[in-house]
């Protein structure tokens, strides 16, 4: 069998595996919790019994799939450097609020209003990630420290700008406080024609988000960024070891520069699919998280643009299932825990099947030279 074949089919392999042992533990869980296990597993896969509900319930869960993904995304470029940016959260959130004030600043037509957001967006986000970048560069600082404290700062100048500079006029009867409305221009086309061409009711409210495609093209974009480019290998060539990186005409600390700011504006991306598709403002009620189940998402999908897909749908069908939970009168807290405990066992079989692989290709190697002994591979 081919070595690639062979270490996918692992791969594969240890996350089923994963996935079922993961329905094993949250089923105790869901016991422990005076509930039925069938019930709860049958709840995630109702998606409602109208035609209108399933199509309702299936757009919640791809809008949600959708910052899920981009935040995986962002997440994923710093770990192929073994860089930990854990500041992603402040990123996205102080991007938001910045890019849609911005946005509600000025009146042009969409081709030019709607990039000009997601290019101020992505402009914060990587600029708020050069701090914790220069700083490790500069002074050594390690980004986990940096990038935890510097999400402080960000979450809380978020709700500080929303509340004082960039407050909108509220109406009367709303409670949120909110930057000032998006003109109709910045509002991103939904993709309701695609449950219409099959002869399905539009979805409710705003809809299948338009970013949905942004996120795919950048996906795209980022799989032939680092894998098919010399910038790719030279990012995972700095993370694997700097100082032969470095011999080879390789500038580590620029590669840290580059990473961080490449995913710090990604990161700046998270919060336009719900601010262009959806509320049209930045407003105190604005999705929190995101950056966070991010870094879950990247070690789920192993930082693989396809696989971040994956784990993005995952999630979100897991968070999907709220609603159907309370009413089959299981905790929705169960939801946090099986996604903490496949995580937590994706990376561990992930381990083993890496380990796995690794030695398979060993005794390859030692084949083909004729020897009975295991040629050392570099992982």
């Amino acid at each position: 069998m081919p070595a690639g074949l062979y270490r996918a089919l692992l791969t594969l392999a240890g996350a089923v595996v994963a996935i079922v042992l993961a329905i094993a533990i949250s089923s105790v869980a869901i016991l422990a919790a005076g509930a039925n296990p069938g019930d709860a597993f049958a709840a995630f896969f109702n998606f409602g019994e109208t035609t209108r509900a399933v199509v309702n319930s299936i757009t919640t869960m791809l809008n949600r799939a959708v910052p899920l993904f981009i935040a995986g995304l962002a997440v994923a470029v710093g770990f192929r450097m073994n860089l930990f940016n854990i500041g992603v959260e402040g990123q996205y959130r102080l991007a938001a609020v910045v890019a849609a004030f911005v946005g509600s600043t000025f009146v042009a037509p969409a081709w030019v209003q709607i990039p000009v957001i997601i290019v101020v967006a992505a402009a914060v986000g990587g600029l708020y990630a050069l701090i914790p970048a220069v700083m490790k560069v500069g002074r050594g600082v390690n980004e986990v420290i940096s990038t935890i404290m510097l999400n402080y700062i960000a979450i809380n100048l978020a709700a500080f700008l929303v509340r004082g500079p960039f407050v909108g006029p509220r109406p009367a009867g709303q409670l949120t406080i909110s930057t000032p409305q998006l003109p109709e221009s910045a509002w991103f086309p939904n993709l309701n024609f695609i449950f219409e061409m099959f002869g399905l009711p539009a979805p409710r409210g705003g809809g299948l988000w338009g970013f949905l495609v942004v996120a795919i093209l950048l996906g795209i974009g980022l799989w032939i960024v680092l894998e098919r480019t010399r910038f790719g290998f030279d990012i995972k060539a700095s993370g694997l070891n700097a100082s032969a990186a470095l011999a080879s005409g390789v500038n580590p600390k620029k590669m840290v520069i580059s990473a961080m700011v490449l995913s710090g504006a990604i990161a700046g991306l998270i919060g336009l699919p719900e601010i262009l598709g959806s509320t049209h403002a930045y407003n105190t009620n604005f999705t929190p998280g995101l950056g966070f189940l991010g870094i879950a998402v990247a070690l789920l999908g192993r930082n693989k643009p396809a696989g971040i897909a994956i784990a993005a749908l995952l999630f979100a069908f897991l968070d999907r299932a709220q609603g159907p939970l309370q009413f089959a009168n299981v905790p929705p807290s169960v939801i946090v825990i099986m996604q903490g405990v496949i995580v937590l066992l994706v990376v561990i079989f992930n381990e083993i099947t890496s380990r796995m692989a690794l030695r398979s290709e060993e005794r390859r190697a030692a084949r083909r030279l004729g020897t009975d002994k295991p040629v050392e591979v570099a992982a």
